[in-house]
């Protein structure tokens, strides 16, 4: 069977679909990825560990809101395009997000293709800047969606409170967590009493907290910040961060320089605003990527990573906007490596029990034999 993964960003990386592919081929499936490339300037066409990702380029934003809605509109209608013109090359259309199910959904009722919808970000959510009354919108019709798709994903069982109403046919949890790179990623050398190294790669929004680090990191200059990645917010956060020499940052990094970034700090954060919904319901990729690492993470209670925390004791927890309330379990962390350690020990044991990969794949592929069955 050939299974094409559908996802509205370029896979350039995006860690979770290229886990997916990999777990998929090595299961015995063909797999096979198309993306959205807003910038127009990656390959048409590569091939990742045997996943093979193309991608249509359509130039847009991030982070606008409505005025991105006609880009939005020319991605959907380029994606039912592809779609329909490759519909010979594919069996079971992986969608990724609201952004892709529909087109999907179509070629379902018209052509019998399975479809198996993976929610990363429950969209309505997800969104900034739109009006109330369409977000709305947008929810119902993705409710109503998720029981026409033959099975939905969800990347946390708190998740399944955030879909209230919809009635899928298959459902199954499989979490954001990283493959086990544990051995191979060089590991930093034990942290020194006072000094601090910290990281954070991934989308730059300020509702993740990060103006606040920036700010505690603006008062202890001997602490350091790797910072990587790309979004809504980039020019404001690197205005911020100009004339601060300790805060290093290195764009946008591929996965591997990610992880890299990752394993040299001594502790990493994602401190998510809890009144954005999907902020409430989060798991993010990089609470999994501490605790694969081994390191504490720091986070912002109300956003059901303190849930997962606190159940581990691999981390720390701080009200969202407190500064001083950051700035004091930083200089914790700072004054005692020994905890630091203490921390990253649990870390690595909750992925080992309860979130590694290989527990996550297995999850995946049963998913698709009962797809598959039906």
């Amino acid at each position: 069977m050939h299974i094409l993964i559908t996802r509205s960003n370029p896979i350039s990386p995006d860690p979770r679909v290229e886990k997916i592919g990999k777990a998929l081929i090595a299961a015995g499936y063909t797999v096979s990825a198309l993306g959205w490339d807003r910038t127009g300037k990656l390959p048409g066409k590569e091939n990742r560990d045997g996943v093979i990702i193309q991608r249509l380029c359509i130039p847009a934003g991030f982070g606008k809101g409505l005025g991105n809605l006609q880009q939005l509109l020319r991605w959907q209608l380029g994606l039912w395009r592809w779609l329909l013109k490759h519909r010979a090359e594919y069996e079971l259309i992986h969608a990724c997000d609201f952004d892709t199910i529909l087109p999907a959904l179509w070629l379902k009722t018209f052509f019998h293709k399975n479809v198996v919808y993976d929610i990363f970000d429950f969209y309505a959510d997800h969104l900034r800047a739109t009006p109330g009354i369409i977000k709305k919108m947008i929810r119902q019709v993705d409710l109503w969606v998720i029981g026409r798709a033959d099975a939905l994903i969800l990347v946390d069982d708190a998740r399944i409170e955030q879909v209230a109403g919809s009635k899928p046919r298959l459902t199954a949890i499989i979490y954001n967590s990283p493959e086990d790179t544990f051995t191979e990623v060089a590991q930093r050398t034990p942290q020194k009493s006072g000094y601090l190294r910290l990281a954070y790669i991934g989308l730059l929004q300020i509702e993740r907290g990060l103006l606040e680090m920036i700010t505690v990191l603006a008062r202890h200059p001997k602490w350091e910040l790797d910072l990587a990645g790309f979004g809504g917010d980039e020019q404001l956060i690197l205005k911020k961060i100009a004339n601060l020499p300790n805060i290093h940052w290195h764009g946008r990094v591929d996965y591997q320089k990610a992880m890299e970034l990752s394993s040299t700090a001594d502790v990493l954060f994602a401190t998510y605003d809890p009144a954005i919904p999907n902020h409430k319901f989060s798991s993010p990729n990089k609470i999994f990527e501490a605790m694969m690492l081994g390191k504490p993470v720091i986070v912002a209670s109300g956003t059901n990573m303190d849930r997962m925390i606190a159940k581990a004791d691999c981390g720390s927890i701080v009200p969202y906007g407190d500064i001083v309330a950051l700035e004091t379990v930083l200089t914790s962390l700072a004054a005692s490596p020994k905890m630091v350690r203490r921390l990253g020990r649990n870390a690595r044991m909750a992925y080992e029990t309860t979130y590694a990969w290989s527990i996550m794949s297995q999850r995946l592929i049963q998913l698709y034999e009962k797809v598959i069955v039906k």
